[in-house]
């Protein structure tokens, strides 16, 4: 039986414009998303419709006013948007990957320890987490002469490629992808699917933003279809999906 690994309920969120008196801005209401072990599930909708917004809520970034965002961590179901500080900074190290759309890490740190780094926070030796590093940085065309380089002047598309590797170089359970491919040219992003469906195979929940039609057929299993505040999301399945157990049953 597949695992629900992450499973938001009720989720909304406003946002309140303090330079224009208060003003509240809806974003989505009443978000109902389940993922599963070794699916991937592809936020679809217009721009400006939520769906960054969506995925860094489901990361925890922002408080959604209502609903909840449980996730399996450990062992035990915890609601990420209930938890404590400490208890968010534990289930991102361990449980949750996420590359965001822009690289954000400690200047003038090299950039073989910029993405060996996740591996090291989560216990592998600093040999290890280097080795894997290299493969990784390898296998998305990063040249070796720049792994002794801070990432800070790299071009765009390099940068989006070490975000990626340091986000697939721990096997998280669950991961938070915003256009993981933006920048990429038609070789890195092939590597990316193949990362992602890697992720897949071994039960990874993946949940994304892909802008790029042969990306995201190639790894969307559900596309969740966010329209509007005023309409209700909906979900079109790409490939054909079993039924899924409740939260509940694997809890």
């Amino acid at each position: 039986m597949t695992i629900i690994r992450l499973h938001a309920r009720g989720l909304s969120k406003t946002f309140t414009l303090h330079t224009q008196g208060g003003t509240t801005l809806p974003v989505f209401e009443d978000i109902d998303l389940q993922v599963r072990s070794g699916e991937c599930v592809c936020l679809h909708g217009p721009s400006g419709a939520g769906k960054s917004t969506l995925l860094r809520s489901l990361y925890a970034n922002y408080k959604p006013q209502s609903g909840s965002v449980m996730v399996q961590h450990d062992g035990e179901i915890v609601d990420i948007t209930a938890a404590e500080p400490w208890k968010v900074v534990e289930i991102r190290r361990f449980t949750i990957g996420y590359v965001s759309q822009f690289l954000r890490v400690i200047p003038r740190v090299p950039v073989l320890d910029v993405v060996a780094e996740p591996a090291i926070t989560n216990g592998r030796s600093v040999e290890e987490a280097h080795a894997a590093a290299r493969t990784l940085l390898t296998r998305l065309r990063i040249p070796e002469r720049l792994w002794s380089l801070a990432p800070a002047t790299f071009s765009g598309g390099e940068q989006q490629r070490v975000n990626i590797a340091r986000s697939f170089i721990v096997a998280y359970p669950i991961l938070l992808l915003d256009e993981p491919t933006a920048s990429l040219d038609a070789e890195n992003r092939k590597t990316v699917i193949e990362l992602i469906c890697e992720a897949k195979v071994r039960g990874a929940a993946v949940v994304g933003i892909f802008h790029d039609a042969e990306v995201r057929d190639a790894v969307a299993d559900r596309l969740f279809e966010i329209r509007s505040t005023h309409r209700e999301p909906t979900e079109i399945p790409c490939k054909p999906v079993p039924d899924l157990p409740t939260i509940e049953a694997v809890a």
